[in-house]
């Protein structure tokens, strides 16, 4: 076999139709969409449209509802935290919160903080400061001669708006 013998497999590869250029291409004129009418036209936008008849995404009942005030916290397992020390992103007998934990790549969003979960088994001394920590979890740390401290978190948004009131109610004074 040479270089120059090399090829795709034959229908590997598709040329782009072009629609609409001339009555010699077999996809002139009307370019494959029929004649007139809201399909025709640009821009038609009626997925789910079933002919005036309820849609089935309207027929279909809505269950369960999204608790807005929920908290967002990263869930951090004991065994990734294992996993991180063996692989020696986090040193033994650290001190881990919410950024130590980011930098570890362990907990990934979470505004309102971490949450500690017993998932997995820990073999390491390690401290933590949290925003929440399973039972299971407290007790696997401890055991270990470690230490969890839950602690409340104020996410960024409520930061910013006890700032932006500090302000005001500095220049009042």
């Amino acid at each position: 076999m040479k270089l120059n013998d090399i090829r795709d497999n034959e229908g590997a590869r598709h040329r782009r139709i072009r629609v609409g250029r001339g009555i010699g291409s077999g996809k002139g004129k009307t370019a494959g969409r029929g004649q007139k009418g809201q399909k025709s036209r640009e821009g038609v936008s009626i997925n789910g449209f079933e002919g005036g008849q309820m849609p089935l995404h309207m027929r279909l009942p809505k269950r369960g509802f999204n608790n807005i005030f929920a908290k967002d916290y990263a869930e951090v397992n004991l065994g990734a935290i294992q996993k991180a020390v063996e692989a020696g992103k986090i040193a033994e007998g650290a001190s881990l919160d919410h950024a130590a934990l980011q930098a570890a790549g362990l907990a990934r969003g979470g505004k309102d903080g971490v949450r500690l979960l017993a998932k997995g088994e820990l073999t390491t001394k390690l401290s933590f400061t949290v925003a929440g920590a399973s039972k299971g979890a407290i007790e696997a740390v401890e055991k270990l001669g470690g230490s969890v401290e839950v602690i409340a978190v104020v996410p960024a948004a409520e930061k910013a708006a006890a700032k932006k009131n500090s302000k005001r109610d500095a220049k009042k004074a």
